[in-house]
């Protein structure tokens, strides 16, 4: 505070660069215009970006259950009956048949299979002693069973004396293990849509008593299904 020589009141001064005191300033109606758009911009982008997230997740949400809902099962094969009749015989190798009964289920809501001629092998010790095709060519609808059965024998049998022997030996201890491998090419049908080619394989482990009929441990199970 400074006093005048001539008794007057004293002079306040304030220097805008001392920090005594913040400074006022004012701006334009222009830089308040500037601000007022800029901040309804970023609303508006805001919400902008909240729409499309939200459009986004709810798309998602729709995809997601549709995929459940449309997943593809693979076939499910069941091994039914297998039988070697005569199997108490020794010298039954001369007419030696193997019969079997398998079932294919479609358990998918909305898809169907399309199947090609399906094969059949049996193996013993992991080699095959017969084979033959089961079906031609065949459409399986949505939550529908397949019966594939059939018989083994002559042509399709290939059980020498020999191997007839290996039989009756395992049969004395009280079972016969076989494996029946079913292959086929197959495709996914939605509607009018069919998916590329997949190449089915199910191997049905198998163990027959001494009556030459499948066990009780063998009946009805589900065969493992892989495409490769």
């Amino acid at each position: 505070m400074n006093y005048s020589s001539g008794g007057r009141l004293p002079l306040h001064h304030q220097d805008p660069y001392s920090g005594d005191g913040p400074l006022k300033r004012h701006h334009s109606a222009h830089y308040y215009a500037h601000r007022v758009k800029e901040s309804l911009t970023t609303r508006i982008s805001k919400l902008i970006c909240s729409i499309f997230l939200g459009l986004l997740a709810f798309l998602g949400i729709i995809a997601f259950i549709l995929w459940l809902s449309l997943r593809p099962h693979r076939p499910r094969i069941y091994l039914e009956d297998f039988s070697i009749p005569g199997l108490d015989n020794p010298n039954g190798f001369e007419n030696a048949e193997i019969i079997f009964n398998v079932t294919a289920r479609n358990s998918n809501q909305g898809i169907g299979f399309n199947f090609d001629a399906m094969q059949v092998t049996v193996f013993y010790e992991d080699q095959s002693i017969g084979g033959a095709s089961l079906l031609i060519p065949f459409y399986q609808s949505p939550k529908n069973t397949t019966v594939l059965a059939g018989v083994l024998s002559g042509a399709t049998l290939t059980v020498t004396n020999q191997r007839w022997q290996q039989f009756q030996a395992d049969r004395s201890r009280g079972l016969v293990l076989f494996r029946l491998q079913l292959t086929s090419t197959m495709r996914f049908k939605v509607s009018s849509w069919h998916s590329k080619h997949h190449r089915l394989h199910a191997n049905c482990p198998v163990g027959v008593g001494k009556d030459g009929t499948i066990t009780a441990d063998y009946k009805g199970k589900r065969c493992p299904v892989y495409f490769s």
